[in-house]
């Protein structure tokens, strides 16, 4: 979890997602479904961070003979891979149900990311926000764009700081200057008297 509590922590319905984005779609029939994961997690991380959001993303295991494991990405982000049997809507569900026992529900947002109907219905019955698919990928959309703003700003001020020589000083060199400008001439330290 990120150092400073989270605003929402954001369950994420991964293979539910990958099949509704486009994007993700075209690489997962190109390059594989591994591909898709991580682009999903590239993304889903940037979006995390900028929303402060603890972001869990749950993966179907279902079809493979493992147990379930969870791996910590950043403090933003986590991937959890479901139990041998086990769907990521009954692991999502499990999650709202215990989340309804949490302190932190008076705290803190519980978002549910897939377009599956009757995940929508279960989740949102025990108090979790849900979010589609494409109303998720128009949040990440616009949360890009808004960093890339907020970049495209910080490079224009400093730009514009730097266009004064006094910027371009050392600070030692700048304590000087001051000095002088209030007309402070002496700023040698005092000598010490010879007995």
């Amino acid at each position: 979890m990120p150092a400073s509590a989270s605003q929402a922590i954001l369950l994420v319905d991964g293979y539910n997602i990958i099949g509704a984005w486009q994007p993700l779609v075209r690489l997962r029939d190109c390059d594989g479904l591994e591909a898709a994961r991580r682009e999903l997690t590239e993304v889903l991380l940037s979006y995390s961070a900028a929303q402060n959001y603890d972001t869990h993303i749950v993966f179907d295991s279902q079809y493979r003979d493992t147990p379930g494991s969870r791996e910590t990405v950043t403090s933003y982000l986590s991937i959890c891979y479901t139990d041998h049997r086990q769907t990521a809507d009954s692991y999502i569900e499990k999650a709202c149900a215990d989340f309804r026992k949490d302190s932190r529900k008076f705290s803190q947002r519980l978002i549910v990311a897939t377009s599956d109907r009757a995940q929508q219905l279960t989740v949102t019955g025990y108090g979790a926000e849900w979010i589609s698919a494409q109303r998720l990928w128009v949040e990440v959309e616009l949360s890009g764009q808004q960093v890339q703003r907020k970049q495209q700003a910080l490079r224009k001020q400093r730009r514009s700081s730097q266009r004064f020589l006094a910027s371009a000083l050392d600070p030692a060199a700048q304590a000087r200057l001051t000095q002088l400008r209030f007309g402070i001439t002496d700023t040698s330290p005092p000598k010490k008297s010879k007995n």
